[in-house]
Formats: C-alpha cells, sequence, structure tokens
C-alpha cells in the first residue's frame, strides 16, 4: 500500500460574500436567514503525494494555490471534501505569519517553534543553528517591526526548517530574499530531499521548479488543470497564460503529438506554424554532434493580413531551463517580414553555424507572433516543437550545456 503522506479527497472550499456589513449580523441573530452567496475558490481537488515526493504547486494569481495550503496547514477547514496530512508539517506561507511586531526575533523564534509542535528546551537546543543560519546578527534582539522583509524570511525560514520536518510546504515567501539567501534555503530543501522530506513547493519560477520538483500539479479556476512531469505542466500553464483575454474565449489551448514531435500549443492562428525540422548537412535529423552546423527550418502558412511577423526560438535543456533564444526581431530581419497577406506561404531557415551546446538532450520551442514578443500578439507558439539529441564533438572536454571560448594560461615565479 503506497504511503501517502497528503492525501486530499474531493476538496471544495467556499467563502461567504456579503453585500453589505449588517447582513453579517443579521445572520447571527437567532433565527436570522442567510443573507450572503458563496465564492467558491476550490473545486473538487483529488490528489495524493507520497512520502519522500516533491510536487510543485503553480497556477495564477488568484487560482486556490494559498488557500489549498492553508487547508493542507489546518488554518483553514474545507467546505465539503477530506484533507488528510500526515507527519510533522513545517511551512512558510505568509511572510512572517505568526510573528508578533513588537516583540524581538528572539522570542518569536520561541514563539514560533513552539506553534511548530517543539517545546521549549528543543527550540534552545537549536537556537544556535537558528541564528547561524539567519544570518541577521544583532538584530535578533531587536523588535520585529524594525525587520525588513528580506530579515523576516531568513529568520521565519530558518525557525520552520531548525528540524527536518516529515512534509516541507514553501509558499513564495522565499521570493523576497536576495540571491545569497535563496541559494541557501535551496540547498537546505535539497538536503532535506535527500534525507527523505516530502516536499509541497509553490512558486512562479519555473526553474525553481523544475530543479526542486519531479511532478507539478497545475491549479486553474480552483480545479487542478493537469497534474504530471513539472516540464509539460510549465509547458501547458505557459500555454495557459500567453493566451490573452480575447484569445481565452476563442481558441483552444491543446496538447499536439505528432512522430519525432510532441508539445504544447496555444495561438490565436492567424499564423500557424505548418512544420518545423532540422536539418543536418540537408538532411532531417534529430541528433547532431556538439560543433556541427545546424539548420532549423520552419514554414508558416498566414492565415490573415498582418502588419508584422516575428518568428522565434528557444533552446532547452532535459529540464525545461532556458539556454538560448532569439527571433527575427532581434536578429534585424523585421523588414523582411512587415505587411503579410493571408494565403501566403512563408519559409524561414534559422542557420546555426557552429552548436556549442554540450552533450545531452534539448527540446525547441517556435512561435510566431507579433513585434518584438508574443504580448503583442500570440499568432502560435509552440513548446518542444522538436527534441535534439546532441554528442560529444571535437576539442577539450567540458562540463555543462554550452562550450565557451576560454583559455588558460600559467605564470610560474620564484617565491
Amino acid at each position: 500500500m503506497t504511503n501517502y503522506m497528503v492525501s486530499v479527497t474531493h476538496l471544495d472550499k467556499a467563502f461567504k460574500r456579503y453585500t453589505r456589513i449588517r447582513h453579517r449580523l443579521l445572520e447571527w441573530l437567532p433565527g436570522g436567514r442567510p443573507h450572503h452567496d458563496l465564492h467558491w475558490v476550490l473545486r473538487d481537488l483529488d490528489f495524493n503525494i507520497a512520502s519522500g515526493e516533491s510536487v510543485g504547486l503553480v497556477g495564477r494569481n488568484g487560482a486556490g494555490k494559498s488557500t489549498l495550503l492553508k487547508l493542507l496547514t489546518g488554518t483553514l477547514l474545507p467546505t465539503a471534501g477530506q484533507v488528510t496530512v500526515n507527519g510533522r508539517v513545517a511551512a512558510l506561507l505568509e511572510l512572517g505569519m505568526g510573528f508578533h511586531p513588537e516583540f524581538s526575533g528572539y522570542d518569536n523564534v520561541l514563539m514560533a517553534g513552539q506553534l511548530q509542535g517543539m517545546t521549549r528546551l528543543e527550540v534552545l537546543a537549536c537556537m544556535d543553528e537558528i541564528v547561524a543560519f539567519a544570518e541577521i546578527g544583532d538584530a535578533l534582539m531587536q523588535p520585529v517591526r524594525v525587520y525588513s522583509s528580506g530579515m523576516m524570511v531568513r529568520l521565519a525560514f530558518a525557525t520552520a526548517t531548525a528540524v527536518r520536518p516529515d512534509i516541507l510546504i514553501v509558499d513564495e515567501a522565499l521570493a523576497v530574499g536576495d540571491a545569497y539567501f535563496q541559494h541557501k534555503c535551496f540547498r537546505r530543501i535539497r538536503e532535506f530531499r535527500e534525507q527523505g522530506a516530502t516536499l509541497l513547493f509553490v512558486s512562479h519560477d519555473p526553474m525553481a521548479v523544475k530543479s526542486l520538483c519531479d511532478r507539478a500539479l497545475l491549479i486553474e479556476g480552483g480545479r487542478i488543470a493537469m497534474d504530471g512531469d513539472p516540464v509539460q505542466v510549465l509547458d501547458y500553464y505557459n500555454a495557459l497564460i500567453a493566451l490573452d483575454e480575447k484569445a481565452i474565449g476563442h481558441h483552444e489551448v491543446h496538447i499536439q503529438a505528432d512522430e519525432g514531435t510532441q508539445g504544447i500549443r496555444s495561438g490565436t492562428g492567424e499564423v500557424k506554424i505548418v512544420s518545423a525540422r532540422l536539418l543536418r548537412q540537408g538532411q532531417v535529423t534529430y541528433q547532431v554532434f556538439e560543433g556541427e552546423t545546424l539548420d532549423l527550418v520552419l514554414d508558416l502558412a498566414i492565415h490573415q493580413d498582418l502588419p508584422e511577423v516575428t518568428v522565434g526560438i528557444m533552446f532547452r535543456d532535459r529540464l525545461g531551463n532556458e539556454i538560448f533564444g532569439t527571433n527575427t526581431h532581434q536578429l534585424g530581419m523585421s523588414e523582411q517580414l512587415q505587411k503579410v497577406q493571408a494565403g501566403t506561404q512563408i519559409s524561414l531557415t534559422f542557420a546555426i553555424d557552429k552548436l556549442n551546446l554540450g552533450p545531452g538532450n534539448y527540446s525547441l520551442t517556435v512561435a510566431a507572433h507579433g513585434a518584438d514578443s508574443h504580448l503583442a500578439g500570440n499568432y502560435d507558439w509552440w513548446d518542444q516543437a522538436l527534441t535534439l539529441e546532441v554528442g560529444f564533438g571535437g576539442g577539450t572536454r567540458f562540463s555543462g550545456v554550452m562550450r565557451l571560448p576560454v583559455k588558460a594560461t600559467v605564470h610560474r615565479a620564484p617565491i
């Protein structure tokens, strides 16, 4: 039997919404009838998280992510359905939540630790480690109200993770910290993962989700829109947010899977990328060696008269991290793609003289949009249109995803 740390079954959450303040009072009076309507934030959520699993939670602002986390931590009760959490939970939700502004950082650590289920002696035993990790110096003995947001998140994270939890829930709070402390937090999270902790991580940073998580849940409109591999889920999420308000009501976001291609497409349809292919020495290929010449050929069909079309490409590594991207606007080709007419067929070649990608597997995203970015009109956005396997070429060995022209020199001098 699978050991689930988190189980959510038919979960619904609604908040009462009153049109006037006095309506709330009228409901409380004996015999009072309802004076509210219900605003549904979450509807019929079903998912499980196994022990040791790392799950990213993504979605637009207002999708219901924070409400779900509060239900998981017990700070809210469900309207319907069931939430089961097994094990000790450490949650970093809202910045400094539970900290009293007039108490010192030291006193707040003592209180926060005990609220997490630790005894006072256990918190004191961890105090030196908490102080060392937070690195806020003498401010520890100052009232929290004088703290910057960065200092607050340092102390809150250090306290929440002083003892490895069974389940670690992290919301967007880490985005407030500086780059140095973010790296420090992610290193601790990875250590917890290696030790078997279960992670639920909420972030709008796709690279962080891909790096930390082996599964992702997309919440859209209070429901689970997709559950699966982080790269696929984030591609679908990007397709959703790339649609403007007009497109949302008229055009379908769909997953396309053909031989040699698999990806998520979105767009308003004024331009269609009919085909995408990689050519090595004039032949279609999905394999190439580092340092070779490679051509990416795109065939486009124009379905509506447009003042301008921009065509772009993006290389991503196996985790979905962006490696290199460019488009016809950035390449100074805008004049060649202006005043395009409906019924026109366009073939475009991106020629790469020397592919300086390291050995590994990569995917290509291709797009057709207006002006210099997809925000000016997302005609056709195709994530993972092609996959490419790069083998080791000639030259010196190196690590990473891209070769740089590095030379080393040595100078010796007597001591």
